[in-house]
């Protein structure tokens, strides 16, 4: 048996082999309602049958101005849930688990007539407004609109849920000395937002369901911060609940000095640190799409878990011919045996 094709458990999420569906925005909402629809349920399921062990559902936002677009989806709202449930009910029927990502974009917001973040500090480009620096009661009751988010992914029937903590967005955004210049609690203390929305979400969560979220483990643009900073940030968020890391890196800002390496395996040596910094499981992202190399990944134990993004929007069958490649009998659909 292959690394990559061993099952995985955490607390109550058991997964039948160790290969993530990163969540990728899709940006086809039909009405601007947040609800994910048919081309949202088939592309999703596809990668179910494919055999994806775990499949984490993109972005979704916890109010309709925390979209980067009004074509993403959102859980601001009882109505969503439905949509949401017909998609993971279907998955669950083809062997997969799901999840979630929550999030909130700040000050990446692009349709947002008026942005918010915690520093009113506008992200680089033409299509990005200034944004509204946050008022203390207002992150407040942000944190309580991501606990919101959270139950109505409970009732949809998640597996997992994982929060958005990477790539320049609302929690990223607080966690960063870079776009975080508050003076009060938040602005004091970096990891109080991210903790105290973990908290909330924690709070909302069936006590054997884990916690994720996905961070950026180092900054590009000049200024922004490197790993230690996101162990320290990590070691927070651990204590506050966190389960298990996603590690990427990035997406703050224009890359100065240092840059992202962009090559197959470059964000590994960040979740094999983080892993054992923390002591915790971890998800490696980050151009795997080739079958040895992500099997490598498990195999010296640099991560628990790899997530595909790209190379599985080319392939929904990405985890069943990467059996193939890796001398493994793929579990596939009775109706699809006779191809293999």
């Amino acid at each position: 048996m292959a690394y990559l094709f061993t099952p995985f458990q955490l607390k109550g999420l058991e997964l039948k082999n160790r290969i993530v569906m990163a969540p990728m925005c899709q940006y086809s909402v039909t009405a601007k309602d947040g609800k994910p629809n048919d081309w949202h349920y088939t592309h999703l399921t596809s990668r179910a049958i494919g055999g994806t062990g775990l499949i984490l559902v993109e972005m979704t936002d916890v109010e309709p101005d925390g979209r980067i677009t009004d074509y993403d989806l959102g859980l601001w709202s009882d109505d969503q849930i439905p949509a949401f449930a017909r998609i993971i009910d279907a998955c669950h029927n083809y062997g997969s688990k799901i999840g979630i990502q929550i999030a909130h974009a700040g000050r990446k917001a692009e349709d947002a007539v008026q942005p918010v973040a915690p520093s009113a500090i506008p992200f680089e480009g033409p299509r990005y407004k200034t944004p509204k620096a946050l008022s203390t009661d207002e992150v407040k009751r942000m944190v309580e609109k991501f606990g919101q988010s959270a139950r109505r992914a409970v009732q949809a029937g998640v597996d997992t849920i994982e929060l958005h903590g990477a790539h320049g967005y609302l929690i990223h955004q607080f966690q960063s000395p870079y776009t975080n210049h508050r003076d009060d609690e938040y602005g004091q203390d970096l990891a109080r937002f991210g903790v105290e929305v973990i908290q909330a979400v924690k709070s909302e969560m069936p006590s054997n369901m884990p916690l994720l979220i996905r961070v950026s483990a180092v900054e590009y643009v000049d200024g922004g911060y490197g790993l230690d900073h996101m162990i320290e940030i990590g070691r927070r968020y651990k204590e506050a609940g966190v389960d298990m890391f996603h590690v990427s890196s990035g997406g703050e800002g224009r890359p100065g000095a240092r840059k992202p390496g962009n090559y197959p395996g470059y964000q590994v040596p960040f979740a094999r640190a983080i892993k054992e910094a923390l002591n915790v499981p971890v998800i490696a992202v980050g151009i795997l799409e080739d079958y040895q190399l992500a099997e490598s990944v498990i195999g010296n134990q640099d991560a628990d878990l790899v997530a595909i993004a790209r190379g599985m929007l080319r392939d929904p069958y990405w985890a069943t011919h990467a059996a193939k490649a890796l001398g493994v009998e793929p579990n596939v659909p009775k109706q699809y045996e006779r191809a293999y």
